[in-house]
């Protein structure tokens, strides 16, 4: 018998059939979208600009061609469940013809496979809420189906028959993740009709802007992930392909199939100080203060955007999934932010004292965490002498630390996502005597050193060094880490880099802007920072997933290559570290083997990576709860290990750990003695002053 909602339910989506019905035998309401003039120029404009400034120089040919082609039907259909094998087959006629196609300034192939994806959408939309009219009560959850999560490189679904299973699958997986979540059915049968209707209108809503925007980006990209076409609305409102830099929570985002991602969060910004978003989240919904959480699974970036920023001082909440969930586990949680404006002052450099004892004698080192490069351009234009600036505030620092006697600093670099380029360069002139800092080659093969200088005769800060980065330091930051691993004057610690070594400016055009990478940064040794970033001397163990989050985990990333540059300089010393590297490993593997943070580290990395190869999940309810809590009790074993290692009180779930029910609280960054990573980057140096005193007492 079915519920009010669901007759309810049912007359909707009759209701929408009919309407979609009519809509059909009337024409779509895309059918009728065509490029405008102003596009084909765009077009053209983009086509020039790429042959003749872009730093690769690559040619617009049958390959490239293949390469737009592939990238486009990965933008529309990334998980392969709309289009079919016929769909395919007539567009693969196209697949070497998009080179000049695009030189003509024809874009009419590329209107027509968007619309047919309109079409494809639009009627599997309509199958899902004929589903969901049957009512849930109608779906069998005791029989043993599964589903292909990992669809990116299956093959294309041969009939609609088939296309069809794969969505009655899907909304089963999306009813049982509900159901686990405690939500009724009566309400999942509200959320997800309420969904897909959304994604129903917002396809009627298709402009020819948002066609042409996406074809030129599977153009654009073909050449690397950072040169993107911005449309005018784009352009005009935010950058959101610049930086994805949110005024108000303090996120960087980029869109992840389905879901919005979170990339990295801005320091010092409302979410990062919340401690309640992390990297690789995925935003589901978004709510305005009390309001209804909306719903936003599906939806575009600039759409979810939008929903987010707001005014200074309102509240937004966010419900996400957690990256820390198993790779195929969706529940979720809701987080209450307060949008501000990111202050210069909050995201300065600090200083802290880390005290550790060694064989009974204590010693003082120094941390300085620099969560960007930054320099007060206002002040400085205006001719503020006390303008503020990374480099003047951590020279300020480092004469503090002198004060209180310190043995050595770790320079704190971790979710630095980079920033000034001359502050990375100037900050290099504290610690090194001078010297290049970075090469720049330019799209016309110009190598372009920029030095730093020191003050005095000798560097102003001379003592022992280690800098401390993870896969979130980012551009600014590895220029710097490198320079310090390349002049030999640091240990670098922690985990490998994010890997961006290139160069972007904007470019107008008659319509729109382009984001065109015209530049790579190489290390003074010659080799680039692009993809690798800078791996440390030696490696801690992280959570964060390298095929999520980092340059090579972006489509097109540029390659890795090094430069044939006379940068040998005779202000490189011997490199001191080396004769004691094979000792300092192992002293650092002795110290963690037992350390509740790293062992918790490694063997969540390792439960993580075993999941990720768990590419179906099953669609009959009493084992998907089953798996569901196992992995559960797995997660909450490892955490409470952890926590009586540490002699903290074990949690009875893994929910206690979410805090005050998903209301922002501005954590207080911790004491350098609870940081784990930074604990052991201070034994590290001293390990470095013990056998370094040792050689030197020998001799």
């Amino acid at each position: 018998m079915k519920t009010p909602l669901a007759r309810a339910t049912l007359l909707v989506v009759f209701l929408s059939a009919l309407l979609a019905s009519f809509a059909h035998s009337a024409g779509n309401p895309w059918d009728e979208l065509e490029p405008s003039r102003k596009q084909v120029i765009a077009s053209l404009n983009t086509v020039e600009l790429l042959r003749r400034y872009h730093y690769s120089k690559l040619l617009l040919d049958d390959a490239r061609s293949r390469l737009i082609y592939q990238g486009y039907l990965k933008m529309l259909d990334p998980s392969r469940s709309y289009f079919i094998e016929s769909d395919i087959k007539e567009f693969d006629r196209w697949q070497t013809r998009f080179d000049d196609l695009l030189k003509k300034g024809d874009l009419e192939p590329a209107f027509t496979l968007y619309k047919r994806y309109l079409d494809r959408a639009s009627e599997q939309l309509d199958f899902i809420l004929a589903e969901l009219g049957k009512g849930i009560g109608a779906m069998d959850f005791s029989r043993d189906e599964t589903l292909q999560t990992e669809r990116k490189d299956a093959p294309w679904l041969k009939t609609r028959a088939e296309r069809d299973d794969l969505w009655r699958r899907r909304l089963k997986d999306e009813v049982l993740r509900l159901r686990i979540t405690g939500k009724d059915d009566q309400a999942i049968e509200e959320q997800l009709t309420k969904r897909y209707r959304n994604q129903l209108t917002r396809l009627a809503q298709t402009r020819a802007e948002d066609i042409f925007q996406t074809y030129i980006n599977a153009f654009t990209g073909s050449y690397d992930p950072h040169t993107n076409y911005l449309s005018p609305d784009n352009a005009e409102t935010f950058d959101i392909n610049m930086s994805l830099s949110l005024e108000g929570i303090g996120a960087v985002l980029q869109s992840d199939n389905d879901f919005v991602k979170i990339v990295r969060l801005v320091p010092a910004g409302p979410a990062d100080k919340s401690k309640q978003l992390a990297p690789a989240d995925r935003i589901i919904g978004v709510a305005q203060g009390n309001g209804e959480m909306v719903d936003v699974v599906g939806w575009r970036l600039d759409e979810v955007v939008k929903l987010i920023r707001g005014r200074k001082g309102s509240k937004v909440r966010l419900e996400v999934i957690p990256a820390s969930n198993a790779p195929n586990d969706k529940t979720s949680k809701v987080v209450v932010i307060i949008r501000e404006a990111v202050k210069l002052e909050e995201q300065a450099a600090k200083k802290s004292l880390l005290h550790l004892t060694r064989q009974g004698r204590p010693y003082t080192l120094g941390v300085i965490d620099i969560p960007a490069f930054y320099l007060d351009f206002k002040a400085l234009r205006a001719g503020r002498e006390d303008y503020r600036s990374t480099t003047r505030d951590v020279k300020r620092l480092l004469d503090e630390l002198k004060q209180d006697k310190i043995d050595g600093v770790v320079i704190d670099l971790r979710n630095n996502g980079g920033g000034s380029l001359q502050e990375a360069t100037e900050l290099s002139g504290l610690f090194i005597r001078q010297g290049a800092v970075v090469l720049v080659s330019n799209s016309n093969g110009q190598i372009d050193p920029l030095f730093a200088e020191s003050d005095g005769e000798q560097a102003y800060y001379s003592g022992p060094l280690t800098v401390l980065v993870n896969r979130l330091s980012a551009s600014a930051s590895e220029i710097f880490a490198a320079a310090m691993q390349d002049y030999h004057r640091a240990l670098v610690l922690g985990g490998q880099t994010f890997g961006k070594g290139t160069v972007q400016s904007i470019q107008p055009l008659n319509h729109g802007e382009l984001k065109l990478t015209l530049a790579k940064f190489y290390r003074v040794s010659g080799q680039s920072t692009q993809l690798r970033g800078v791996i440390p001397d030696i490696s801690y163990p992280t959570l964060i997933d390298t095929k999520e989050i980092g340059e090579s985990s972006l489509p097109q990333a540029m390659p890795w290559d090094s430069l044939n540059y006379p940068s040998k300089n005779s202000s490189i010393p011997a490199n001191p570290f080396t004769p004691y590297l094979y000792e300092l490993q192992k002293r650092h593997d002795q110290r963690v083997a037992a350390n509740a943070d790293f062992v918790f580290t490694r063997e969540r990395l390792a439960l993580n990576q075993r999941l990720m190869q768990q590419t179906e999940v099953s669609l009959n309810e009493t084992r998907r709860r089953a798996f569901q809590q196992s992995i559960e009790a797995e997660q909450l074993a490892l955490e409470n290990t952890r926590r009586k290692a540490k002699g903290e009180e074990p949690l009875q779930s893994l929910s206690e750990e979410e805090g005050d029910n998903g209301l922002q609280v501005e954590a207080e960054k911790p004491k350098p003695e609870k940081d784990a990573w930074l604990v052991e980057s201070g034994q590290i140096l001293l390990d470095w002053l013990d056998l370094s005193h040792s050689a030197l007492a020998s001799h």
